[in-house]
C-alpha cells in the first residue's frame, strides 16, 4: 500500500479530529461535606422590674402646665379670657384670648372666634381669624375658615385652609394690634 502526501493529511487531520469524539472519563468530585450549624448559646436571664407607664397627653403639643378642658358636651358663646393652655372638644362660639398660652381645638372642637394666642393647634374645625404669637399648626383632619397671623404656619397635607396668611416678623406686640378687634370683624361681616 502506497500513501502519497495527500493521504497523509487527510489521516492527521482524521486524528486531531478524533480527539474531539472521544468520550474521557472526567474526575468526579467529591460532594460537599456538610457540618451542623452550631446555635449560640441564648443569652443570660435579665430581670427587669415593670413600672406603670406614664399616661400620655392627647396631644403632644399640650404642655404640662396648667390646662383647661371644654368637654365633647360643652357649647359656649361669649369672650373667654385664660392664663392656661386650652383644649376645646365642644363648641364654642365668640372671642378667646390667650395671649401667652396655647389652644388646640380637637378633632371634635368646632369654634367659631377670633382668636389671639401664643400657639394655635387645629385637630378640628375653626371659622375666625387667628392671631398667633408663634405658631399656627393646622393638622391632617383640621379645617380652618379666616385669617391667620403668625410667627409660622404648618399645614399638614390632607388639612382644609381657606383664606389668608400673614407671616409675623420680629415685632411680637405688631402680631397683635394687627388684628382687628372683635366688634369691627363681626360688624363688617
Amino acid at each position: 500500500m502506497v500513501f502519497d502526501e495527500g493521504d497523509l493529511r487527510c489521516e492527521t487531520v482524521h486524528r486531531r479530529l478524533s480527539m474531539f469524539w472521544e468520550k474521557k472519563p472526567r474526575p468526579v468530585a467529591e460532594p460537599p461535606s456538610f457540618r451542623p450549624i452550631e446555635v449560640p448559646p441564648p443569652p443570660p436571664e435579665v430581670e427587669t422590674i415593670m413600672t406603670e407607664p406614664k399616661p400620655k397627653l392627647a396631644s403632644p403639643t399640650v404642655s404640662t402646665s396648667a390646662h383647661t378642658v371644654l368637654g365633647r358636651t360643652v357649647e359656649v358663646k361669649g369672650q373667654l379670657t385664660a392664663n392656661e393652655d386650652l383644649l376645646i372638644e365642644g363648641q364654642f362660639d365668640g372671642t378667646i384670648n390667650l395671649e401667652d398660652h396655647c389652644l388646640t381645638v380637637g378633632t371634635e372642637g368646632h369654634v367659631k372666634a377670633e382668636i389671639r394666642a401664643r400657639q394655635v393647634v387645629i385637630l378640628g374645625a375653626i371659622t375666625g381669624n387667628i392671631s398667633a404669637r408663634e405658631k399656627v399648626d393646622i393638622r391632617r383632619t383640621g379645617h380652618m375658615v379666616g385669617d391667620l397671623i403668625a410667627g409660622t404656619v404648618a399645614i399638614e397635607e390632607g388639612a382644609y385652609f381657606k383664606g389668608s396668611i400673614d407671616i409675623a416678623r420680629d415685632n411680637e406686640s405688631s402680631v397683635t394690634s394687627e388684628v382687628a378687634a372683635p366688634s369691627a370683624l363681626s360688624s363688617s361681616a
